[in-house]
């Protein structure tokens, strides 16, 4: 039995020793400027340009279509901003989700400060946008969509393929964050008809610090970061040379072992949500129940705090993390499940787990047993439960 059981790795994953072992050198012993001309600097711009095409392959774009940055956040940020920026003479309206990561809605807030006007979709009740109503929201001065590939949240995956191909016969350009999507869905940038895409390195057990931000050719996006000749100088600064190595190998591995490493990610996934829903009482899984990333799991156990079942939780040795927002200083509950059509009370009382490639069937049984335990614990102690348990035991009369 693990002294941890870590089920948080859709916040980030363990970086993994292959991807160390292949960033050491670039630390120590071939740690040249890539823009010096010396054969120390050449060996670190040779390294660059491998870990570009391992990424590229993986997305089936090409070599020189991704531009390396320091995250997703970053990447979201250049993709809106400069989108913005550069087809303002076309229009001013941007189309995205209620359900989007903060690094895109909050952009939103700020590009509409800038005169930017946003449609905000509404998604399903398991988080998936209409597409007929996208189509509607298209106007001639529509210049970009941006709909995240899959939920951080509850793991909804999007119709991506169908969003880029609505984006396309309109002339307007599509953007997806594809954080929580790389390395664990197959990705087509030319398939789904994807112009622009962020990830980041931490989600499949690379660095943290370091991400992508894929243009499609021809996409006329201007510079993020002015300075510099780096990344064919649209993003300048000195290249994090030993994130990037990592981020290859972290890519390419993931690739690699995606179809044996998901498969046992959804045998694992549904056996816990199936015990969950069955032996836990006032239950609800949250997302789609089918079109969802292999590893997420997100619950709302009513009449009870998710902070609380989190901290008790981590007592026990598991690291989850809340639908709530009360951890990070608010008091509203996760703007992800409110637009999916859940009560505040009952969006309070969430949990996401998210699998990695270390946990066992014999981990999840052991957090099964402390979610039952600590539920009951929590309902006990609360008067809405108390409440309920004395209406429905009337109701029996």
């Amino acid at each position: 039995m693990k002294t941890r059981i870590y089920l948080d790795n859709a916040a980030t994953t363990k970086t993994s020793k292959e991807v160390v072992d292949a960033m050491l050198p670039y630390f120590t012993e071939d740690y040249g400027n890539p823009s010096s001309i010396y054969e120390i600097g050449q060996r670190s711009k040779e390294a660059i340009t491998k870990a570009r095409e391992q990424i590229a392959q993986v997305i089936g774009a090409k070599t020189e279509e991704i531009y390396f940055t320091a995250g997703g956040s970053e990447s979201d940020n250049w993709a809106l901003k400069a989108a913005f920026e550069a087809y303002s003479g076309k229009g001013n309206h941007i189309i995205t989700t209620k359900i989007e990561h903060h690094a895109i809605l909050h952009t939103c807030e700020y590009l509409e400060k800038q005169g930017a006007r946003i449609t905000y979709l509404d998604v399903d009740e398991n988080g998936l946008v209409d597409l007929e109503e996208l189509q509607k929201a298209i106007c001639p001065e529509t210049i970009l969509i941006s709909v995240m590939f899959a939920n951080n949240e509850i793991g909804t995956i999007e119709p991506v393929k169908e969003i880029g191909m609505i984006a396309k016969e309109h002339g307007v350009l599509f953007h997806t964050d594809a954080v929580q999507a790389f390395g664990q869905v197959p990705i087509d940038v030319n398939e789904m008809n994807i112009d622009m895409l962020s990830s980041s390195a931490h989600k499949i057990n690379g660095p943290k610090g370091i991400g992508f931000l894929y243009i499609r050719k021809g996409v006329k996006i201007r510079s993020f970061v002015h300075g510099g000749a780096q990344e064919r100088k649209r993003r300048a600064g000195t290249e994090n040379v030993p994130g990037i190595v990592g981020y290859g190998v972290a890519a390419k591995r993931a690739a690699e072992s995606m179809e044996e490493r998901t498969k046992k990610e959804r045998e694992l996934r549904d056996y816990l949500i199936e015990r969950v829903l069955k032996e836990v009482p006032y239950v609800k899984l949250n997302g789609d129940p089918v079109k969802r990333l292999p590893n997420n799991m997100n619950f709302s156990f009513r009449f009870i705090e998710g902070e609380s079942l989190l901290i008790m939780l981590d007592m026990k040795g598991i690291a989850g993390s809340s639908g709530s927002a009360c951890t990070s200083g608010s008091l509203d509950p996760s703007h992800v499940l409110l637009a999916i059509g859940l009560p505040h009370e009952i969006a309070h009382g969430s949990l996401r787990l998210t699998l990695g490639e270390d946990i066992t069937k014999e981990d999840l049984d052991y957090t099964l047993e402390q979610i039952k335990e600590i539920v009951g614990r929590l309902r006990e102690l609360s008067p809405l439960y108390e409440d309920f348990v004395r209406k429905q035991e009337k109701q029996k009369q």
